[in-house]
């Protein structure tokens, strides 16, 4: 029996500095894991900030959501680096930490149906320098491009509320535009600066 696509984990963000490279820059992809059922309004979950909205919020990229079956490969990654790092769930700057749905079955315009709330698929993540500073590895965000272990970006169709271990229901869209093909475009545009 097949088993339906869940929410393991939610985290949230608070805006704060870190420094990358001697520089001093403010992020909220440090994320907290909650336990508790969370608002989801439309520009994202009750009490998650984002420090530069040009590249996450706002009404199309409101919720980040990342597959837990691409942790296996970061960890490997990461045990290069730094054996002793742990990667909890959250680590990507996700705000949703899925199992049973990824890059691969995410079209543009999909949607997520939750219990209380519908989230719809907009495309997928573009890492940035601040990801490569999180995993200490200035080719992290091309590693992410590269393998199209992306995640993807939700807006929010009806808001409601959403708790982790909630299973969701995908309604496909009109399947024209696939997140993997938009991923394969940003291994042209990956921002490594």
């Amino acid at each position: 029996m097949k088993r339906h696509p869940c929410v393991l984990s939610i985290q949230i963000g608070r805006v704060r500095p870190m420094t990358v490279r001697g520089k001093r820059v403010m992020t909220a992809i440090s994320k907290t894991p909650i336990t508790h059922r969370v608002e989801v309004g439309p520009l994202g979950l009750e009490g998650d900030e984002q420090a530069d909205r040009s590249v996450h919020g706002g009404l199309k990229k409101a919720v980040y959501a990342y597959p837990s079956e691409h942790y296996g490969f970061w960890r490997e990654q990461m045990a290069q680096i730094d054996p002793a790092a742990k990667l909890p769930h959250g680590t990507m700057g996700e705000n949703l930490t899925i199992s049973g749905f990824v890059e691969t079955q995410a079209f543009v315009g999909d949607e997520l149906h939750f219990e209380d709330c519908v989230l719809r698929v907009t495309q997928p993540r573009q890492p940035c320098f601040k990801f490569n500073a999180v995993m200490k590895d200035r080719l992290a965000g091309k590693k992410m491009a590269q393998t199209g272990f992306s995640g993807f970006y939700l807006s929010v169709v009806t808001e409601g509320s959403i708790a982790a271990g909630e299973t969701f229901r995908l309604v496909p869209g009109t399947r024209e535009t696939s997140i993997s093909s938009l991923s394969a475009v940003s291994k042209l545009k990956t921002r490594n600066d």
